[in-house]
């Protein structure tokens, strides 16, 4: 319980520059409400000192104070319902900014927590969903536990007797409501986790809408979408149809109410211990009270559903990175000199299972470094250690003679530039995709560090050259010419490491020879780790590394391997024979 309150803490915090119109809502619909519930006891009044005695001054006199209260109450609800919006709207806009800004933070490990699809739906329709339970919140949850109060209070002041009718009819709504709440918040539940499976489906077929048409799987894709939607709908039929029983269960108590007090009224009319203005103005207070008890119970259902919402969306702004700066970081890196000291990593800190064990290796500043293995050998997990994106379970990995812990991250990253082996452009021109590795870069910077990834050479046939647009993901580009702009794009960084993580895959051996020369003489002395699959893209390499199920196989010049060790014969000798890149099978 405690959690939950917690949680919910969490998220109203958002609430932020947002407080007055939640406490301005809060306000006027209690004033909403007091208007409300005077107007039946005025029109009582009506009937009995005015209809019933024959005086028409005080039909006229309380029936302006009628008008009078219905106006203020239509002025009173516009202007909560209008700041309700707005405090709710403002709600969902900051939650989904602190989501975002939190996500930015995150670390790879972090990350992996979460599915893309998953993050989507939090910041889609769960945050739709707080937002929606926001409103309904200060709005109708402050109005009906209002109106409940002070209609009972009306009717306990009208007559006692007949307010016990009322008890009955709320301890049953009570049993039957809080049954169906109970029931629908652990379905409701169900409904989003269906929610990421659905997300995951649509983007899954979008990304790769290409892929799907050339093997012809639309149907496939088609079956498998029906399926959860077909799950998604399922449970939200089964939820929504236990929600119906509120109706019914309403006008059981409503029709209990209405008979009772119709029964004992007219008897106690006829007896003479109430008016027909008394009975009157109790049959309002009737359907007000037995109204807000409904809407209180429609208030309890949003909020129940919107709880599993919240929860999601806490997920995300409570976790923290996996990954912080020292109290005094390192500001400088010397040079690009690496050093791994007996380091063991796995993705799954304490799961026993490493990525990477007792990898000892040291790495001059300025040198050429090849790195080639098998699928699952731990290339990408090596070089991901030395600009920390993760952080080492044992050992320590330092850069400039300084462990990598100890730097100010974005000092170390500007300092170790990547280029993935999954390369993204987005949306924008060629220049504004590659200034993401130099905000400050000039234009000649610019195309100097194109000249270096051979992307001069396409990017000068294009209409616009480097005013051409970029569709997102690169999509209108190649994959090697991708790569290369991706390359051009860690130059400007002006690196003491570059790490090419099989970022020359998608280019002819030509471009890629004529990539590694351009390196040669423009960056003479940043160290480069060139991971390959292709033997041809690492051969000129000062040393070259070879990784065998995540531990060190050998260290040495392309010479040396070829006469010594059996992995890099066995990867040359398949290349040589023309079966094109070598993956050894783990």
């Amino acid at each position: 319980m405690m959690g939950g309150l917690c949680t919910v803490r969490k998220i109203l915090q958002q609430l932020k520059q947002y407080k007055r119109e939640t406490f301005l809502c809060i306000g006027l619909t209690a004033l909403e409400v007091v208007m409300e519930i005077l107007m039946p006891f005025v029109t009582a009044i009506i009937i009995d000192k005015g209809l019933q005695a024959g005086n028409l001054s005080a039909v006229y006199r309380f029936g302006a104070l009628i008008v009078v209260m219905s106006f203020l109450s239509l002025t009173f609800g516009a202007l909560a319902g209008k700041n309700a919006a707005g405090a709710a709207a403002g709600l969902s806009a900051n939650l989904r900014e602190a989501i975002y800004s939190n996500i930015q933070t995150f670390s790879f490990s972090n990350i992996d927590k979460f599915s893309v699809p998953g993050l989507v739906t939090r910041m889609t329709t769960d945050i739709t969903n707080v937002q929606n339970a926001f409103m309904m919140s200060i709005r109708v949850a402050v109005r009906s536990p209002l109106n409940l109060i002070f209609s009972f209070i009306m009717c306990m002041i009208i007559s006692p007797h007949l307010s016990a009718m009322f008890l009955i009819a709320i301890a049953f709504l009570i049993v039957v409501i809080g049954t169906i709440m109970v029931v629908t918040l652990k379905i409701f539940s169900q409904v989003f986790r269906r929610y990421d499976d659905l997300n995951a489906s649509v983007q899954e077929n979008v990304s790769a809408i290409r892929v799907v048409k050339a093997f012809v799987r639309e149907d496939y894709e088609n079956v498998k979408f029906s399926k959860a939607s077909k799950m998604l709908y399922d449970l939200s039929v089964k939820a929504e149809g236990l929600l119906a029983f509120n109706s019914p269960a309403m006008m059981i108590a409503v029709y209990f109410c209405i008979i009772s007090v119709s029964w004992f009224g007219a008897q106690f009319i006829v007896g003479g211990s109430m008016t027909t203005g008394d009975l009157t103005s109790l049959f309002s207070y009737i359907m007000s009270l037995l109204m807000s008890l409904m809407m209180l119970s429609m208030v309890v259902v949003m909020i129940s559903m919107s709880l599993a919402s919240i929860r999601r969306i806490s997920e995300v702004l409570s976790e923290t990175p996996d990954l912080t700066d020292p109290e005094n970081p390192v500001t400088e890196v010397a040079n690009g000199q690496i050093d791994f000291n007996h380091v063991n990593f796995s993705y799954k800190h304490g799961s026993g299972k490493n990525a990477l064990s007792d990898i000892d290796l040291h790495i001059k500043s300025g040198e050429t470094i090849g790195v080639i293995g098998g699928t699952g050998s731990g290339k990408s997990s090596l070089v991901n250690l030395i600009c920390r994106l993760y952080d080492v379970d044992d050992g320590s990995v330092c850069v400039g003679g300084v462990d990598v812990r100890k730097y100010d991250t974005e000092v170390l990253r500007n300092q170790v530039s990547v280029v993935l082996q999954k390369n993204t452009l987005f949306s924008g021109s060629i220049l504004d995709n590659l200034r993401w590795g130099n905000p400050d870069a000039t234009d000649e910077e610019c195309i100097e560090a194109c000249k270096a990834a051979c992307a001069d050479e396409f990017i000068d046939r294009m209409p616009n050259g480097y005013n051409t647009k970029i569709e997102r993901g690169g999509a209108n580009v190649s994959g090697g010419q991708k790569q290369r702009l991706c390359i051009a794009r860690a130059l400007l960084k002006k690196p003491k490491v570059l790490i090419l993580d099989d970022s020359t895959s998608a280019v002819d051996t030509a471009t890629d020879a004529s990539i590694r020369a351009a390196f040669a003489k423009e960056i003479p002395g940043t160290t480069k780790i060139i991971i390959a699959q292709r033997v041809s893209s690492v051969e000129s390499a000062d040393r070259i590394l070879v990784l065998d199920e995540g531990k060190v196989n050998a260290f040495d010049t392309h010479e040396n391997l070829l006469k010594n060790n059996t992995i890099y014969q066995e990867i040359y000798n398949s290349q040589l024979e023309g079966s094109g890149d070598f993956d050894q099978p783990s």
